[in-house]
């Protein structure tokens, strides 16, 4: 499966926060730019540091106008958990069922025995719902390029 490219719509998902929440759903934030950060997994190593690089940079990230949601496809217990432990201020969404990744072209068969997990991707969504931006690697022990995905969400301003 390919990933999304720049220009596609960006498909609609509905994805849990915490159970007994209102899911979050990609379409009601029509109007404003979304940054999708999709991990392999909660609690792993590169995945913590990417979230934890992005919360100790809140300044610049919380300042882009732009929604910052994290994507695991753990249960919302296992987010939920991770997020507090990481003290992020912006949600970790759970796609437990694998449908945002689908969509998105970056559910990978299998990674390291496991099946199902999604390759470490981002996503920048613009106001009028069409992917601005977008990162995707096979390796998961890479990183996203930070400052450049700053500056994609920058030039949608």
């Amino acid at each position: 499966m390919t990933a999304l490219v720049a220009g596609n719509d960006a498909p609609d998902f509905s994805l849990l926060r915490a159970l007994g929440e209102d899911p979050v759903t990609l379409s009601e934030h029509q109007g404003e730019p979304v940054v999708l950060m999709f991990v392999p997994l909660a609690f792993s190593g590169v995945c913590t540091k990417e979230f934890c690089h992005v919360a100790e940079n809140w300044e610049v990230w919380g300042s882009l106008g732009a929604r910052v949601y994290g994507i695991s496809i753990d249960s919302p217990f296992v987010n939920q958990k991770w997020g507090e432990e990481m003290g992020v201020p912006f949600p970790i969404l759970s796609d437990f069922n694998k449908t945002a990744a689908a969509a998105y072209g970056v559910l990978r068969e299998e990674l390291a025995g496991l099946r199902g997990i999604a390759d470490r991707s981002v996503f920048v969504v613009d106001a009028d719902g069409r992917i601005s931006y977008r990162w995707v690697s096979e390796d998961p022990h890479v990183l996203p390029p930070f400052d450049e995905v700053v500056e994609a969400v920058r030039a949608l301003g």
